[in-house]
């Protein structure tokens, strides 16, 4: 079997040696070479033409998210981030993952062999799923004046009146963060509250929530348990808890809470979906997106058996077509889109005709 070849990018002698054992070990992949600066990475890339790149962020010369705009502009690779856990790096990956970044790994500011060395199976676990990511050319946005006015939203058109009992449920993974925008930036003031099991790391979804904020309609923000789950808002899972809903008299609420780990994530889909088909039935409108593995498939049919309406986006339009085509092969979905197509398809529900019999 051919092995996945591995550039590492990091300027940290340490750092590189580790990473480099790390991918060696494995028996499907091995580190073909090591830079210590973008500069000398651009010429390995020519000569070794890797499958995937790991990239750190803060390096000499040429920063990582500068290379990464260029890389994905004139040759688009896998790549996936080394980050650090702090908030300029939690922005700064957010960044990385418009950019084309198919994932990130979050490298501790301490203690940093043995953290490196704890994160091992992360690392190798996201590099096999980087080497098999559909990746496109990056559409990197203008700089300067004009970046405001090429990037702004246009103004969505209102749905109308809807039943307040209706709840958006959305589940993603790899790939997930730029999916998950592309459907909220079309989602007008006035709709239903909406519910996110992103997964992500600790330290990272306030940063997501925020830039999702800047850039919607509706009001985005990180979840916080016991609050109630309004209209016109998104409620992100936050990293390292899981998240689900409940009901306090009339009104959905956000449960966050520090739970097992389920399907080897926290969050986990499979937690808010379940709580979907329990707590909001056949007012539930169901969304998977792109992601590696299974998680909250089996729940998704729950939901679909309790009465949602279901949308799993196509594999033409995944980063990872995991998680969909589990849904899929669990019998979930309702309708396989394309990720552009899942935003007008559920307005058009929500608005109407289509939705008459579950008002």
């Amino acid at each position: 079997m051919k092995k996945i070849r591995v550039l590492v990018v990091d300027d940290s002698a340490l750092v590189r040696s580790l990473l480099s054992e790390i991918i060696n070990r494995q028996g499907d992949m091995e580190c073909v070479g090591a830079a210590n600066d973008p500069l000398i990475a651009r010429e390995m890339i020519r000569e070794l033409s890797p499958d995937v790149i790991t990239l750190d962020i803060e390096m000499p010369k040429m920063d990582g998210i500068d290379f990464l705009g260029r890389l994905m502009r004139l040759r688009p690779m896998p790549v996936v981030m080394i980050s650090t856990l702090t908030e300029r790096g939690a922005e700064v990956t957010m960044r990385a993952l418009e950019l084309g970044a198919v994932d990130f790994v979050a490298k501790p500011r301490i203690g940093l062999a043995d953290g490196i060395k704890e994160l091992a199976g992360q690392i190798v676990d996201k590099v096999r799923v980087a080497a098999t990511a559909h990746i496109r050319r990056a559409a990197v946005p203008a700089t300067g004046a004009g970046a405001r006015q090429s990037t702004a939203q246009p103004e969505n058109a209102p749905i109308g009146r809807i039943s307040t009992e209706k709840l958006v449920c959305i589940g993603a993974s790899t790939g997930g963060t730029e999916a998950i925008k592309e459907i909220l930036t079309r989602m007008p003031a006035d709709s239903p509250g909406i519910v996110i099991t992103q997964h992500m790391p600790p330290g990272f979804t306030t940063s997501f929530a925020a830039r999702l904020n800047g850039l919607c309609q509706i009001t985005v923000r990180e979840a916080s348990n016991g609050e109630r789950i309004l209209p016109g808002h998104a409620y992100i899972a936050p990293g390292g808890k899981q998240f689900r809903i409940d009901r306090s008299g009339a009104n959905y609420i956000c449960v966050v809470e520090d739970g097992e780990l389920v399907n080897r994530h926290k969050p986990s889909v499979e937690v808010l979906f379940k709580s979907a088909a329990r707590v909001v039935g056949r007012n539930a409108l169901g969304i998977m997106l792109t992601g590696m593995g299974n998680d909250g498939a089996k729940a998704m049919k729950e939901m679909k058996d309790a009465g949602s309406y279901n949308y799993v986006q196509d594999e033409a339009s995944c980063i990872v077509f995991g998680m969909p085509r589990e849904a899929i092969l669990h019998g979930a979905a309702d309708e396989v889109l394309p990720l552009s197509g899942i935003a007008p398809a559920l307005l058009n529900r929500l608005s109407g005709s289509s939705d008459r019999y579950r008002v």
